[in-house]
């Protein structure tokens, strides 16, 4: 699908049908989020996929009343890692190596411009860090499913704290970000027929 199509073809589903994707197909998103770009490429979050009904029932009473939460397919959880310190870059850097079969002398100045950048940043903005790479990886997420004609709805409406104890990411190290309802949306959700609004190019766009 041409890739303009396929973003004027999706929406944010409001109504799912019962119809249930494939693990193959779900891995396949997910996976195309796993290689998202994200700052220094330090990917400081999980994806947590949960497609057991019962668990999603247990997060409805935190979703403030989005039933689709339960009726979508499989619900994806991006969570940001809570601790942002040097082990971050270290973990990066120890898969950099052993990816690329690059020797630490010869990465070691990135290193420690990362561990610098990261250094300047007070624990609420490294936290604020962490959950904006979350938001760069949804992005990833929307457009391969709407290439794959996949229906989602992402959302940050829910209760994070209890999402956090529900799932215990606390103890992960982890903490809520932003979800998102994966499916096939229902013949009766009648949004689906709606144009889609969004400002004309003009309007968004500044040419310098």
């Amino acid at each position: 699908m041409d890739i303009h199509a396929a973003l004027d073809w999706r929406y944010a589903v409001r109504e799912f049908s019962s119809e249930k994707l494939s693990n193959q197909v779900v891995e396949s998103l997910v996976d195309a989020a796993r290689k998202s770009a994200s700052s220094y490429g330090l990917q400081p979050y999980k994806m947590i996929v949960i497609e057991s009904t019962a668990v999603r029932q247990e997060l409805l009473p935190h979703s403030f009343g989005q039933q689709k939460v339960v009726d979508c397919s499989h619900l994806v959880i991006f969570a940001a890692h809570s601790n942002i310190d040097h082990q971050t870059v270290e973990r990066y850097v120890k898969q950099l190596m052993k990816v690329r079969g690059t020797p630490y002398e010869d990465v070691s100045g990135y290193a420690e411009h990362m561990q610098q950048a990261l250094a300047t940043k007070s624990a609420a903005q490294k936290r604020e860090w962490a959950h904006q790479q979350c938001y760069i990886a949804l992005g990833t997420l929307l457009t391969a499913a709407a290439m794959l004609k996949i229906d989602s709805c992402p959302m940050t409406g829910f209760d994070h704290r209890a999402y956090d104890q529900a799932l215990q990411l606390p103890e992960q190290g982890l903490e809520a970000s932003v979800i998102v309802a994966l499916g096939h949306r229902s013949p009766s959700d009648r949004s689906s027929e709606l144009p889609k609004v969004r400002f004309d190019y003009d309007d968004v766009v500044i040419q310098i």
